[in-house]
């Protein structure tokens, strides 16, 4: 059995080699292909593999029809709107992610561009505080709940929007559980997003419910570009002047946003927030543990498609 690591985005050496201990102590043989620069060369890599573990890659129906032999595909990381699961499925592919590996990596992320977001960029005026402020988490996942427990820490009261989680979750973590998203916009400064990009999502954070938001209102994107309604936003900015925009995701605006509202509006270069040691470390090798127990045990705890 071949467990295939690609990764245009290579894994940390420490999480390689964690990631090839788990395989070769089960017994499977790990292959790497690292820094690809063509589509061919997955195409190639994949042709016998068994298990296939990637990061941001794109995993369609064209590598599917070259992996012959591939039985799971695993995402290391939350998201997994990379991986084709319709076509996963169609193949007979079992697809998964590991969630909750990145959520603390991600959740102090939302952090340190939301207090930047607070003291104006740095930009050596004055700013104001965390303390006492509200914030409202736009989805209450792993990473969602991670930013309650941050925020919890600077003071701040933390209200909550997820139909798929029950109140009393919420409730036992300190969080006040919201039921409508206009609610959730109107009653934060603070809002911060967390929602997958789905056909219900895509698009759906824009002028409406920016505007909605208390003066000096700070959104904080830390889940994907594909949710916002740039040509909203931007109206929203427009007709805001004290409602600012930070993001892990550049959207594709950036440079007319950046253009038009100047340090209003902040977007690191490359999604970051499961860029650290610790959450590359736990992505990876989770996905081989998760690689392992299918291949071996039939496990699939962490399945995506159907």
């Amino acid at each position: 059995m071949k467990i295939l690591v690609a990764t245009e985005k290579p894994f940390a050496a420490v999480a390689v080699n964690g990631i090839r201990k788990v395989a070769e102590d089960a017994g499977y043989e790990l292959c790497l292909l690292e820094k690809y620069t063509e589509k061919q060369q997955l195409l190639d890599a994949v042709a016998d593999a068994d298990a296939l573990i990637v990061r941001s890659d794109i995993v369609d129906a064209q590598v599917l029809d070259a992996a012959k032999n591939l039985k799971i595909v695993v995402r290391a990381g939350a998201g997994y709107d990379n991986l084709d699961l319709d076509a996963c499925t169609a193949h007979g592919v079992i697809a998964e992610n590991t969630p909750g590996q990145n959520s603390n990596a991600v959740a102090e992320l939302v952090f340190g561009m939301t207090v930047m977001a607070v003291r104006n960029m740095y930009n050596g005026t004055s700013g104001s505080e965390l303390k006492g402020k509200t914030l409202g988490i736009h989805a209450f996942g792993q990473v969602g709940r991670n930013v309650a427990r941050i925020a919890k820490g600077f003071g701040m009261e933390v209200s909550a929007l997820d139909p798929y989680c029950p109140d009393e979750a919420m409730i036992e973590a300190g969080v006040k559980p919201v039921h409508s998203v206009e609610d959730l916009y109107r009653g934060n400064q603070f809002v911060s997003l967390h929602i997958p990009a789905t056909a219900e999502t895509k698009k759906s954070v824009g002028y409406d419910l920016i505007t909605l938001m208390p003066k000096g209102g700070v959104l904080i994107n830390t889940a994907r570009k594909e949710v916002i309604d740039e040509e909203g936003l931007a109206r929203a900015l427009e007709a805001r002047p004290d409602i600012k925009y930070v993001a892990d995701i550049k959207p594709d605006s950036a440079a007319e946003l950046k253009e038009n509202f100047g340090d209003r509006v902040f977007f690191t270069p490359k999604k970051m927030g499961a860029q650290t040691a610790e959450a590359n470390i736990n992505a990876g090798i989770a996905a081989a543990n998760q690689c392992v127990a299918f291949l071996r045990d039939g496990i699939d705890r962490f399945r995506l498609n159907k």
